[in-house]
């Protein structure tokens, strides 16, 4: 998700967020489906913010 997806959502879905926390990983939409080079970013980003 970029900064942009981010304030979409915000901006679409605001009276349901009700402060939940959205985590944007910063990573660009120019990847396909299972691509290699996304499920490596995605393993090296996500594990922070999961316990």
């Amino acid at each position: 998700m970029e900064q942009a997806h981010t304030r979409k959502l915000k901006k679409k879905f605001k009276s349901n967020l009700n402060k939940q926390h959205i985590i944007c990983l910063g990573i660009p939409d120019d990847y396909d489906y299972m691509d290699k080079g996304l499920v490596s970013l995605l393993k090296n980003k996500v594990p922070q913010f999961i316990s």
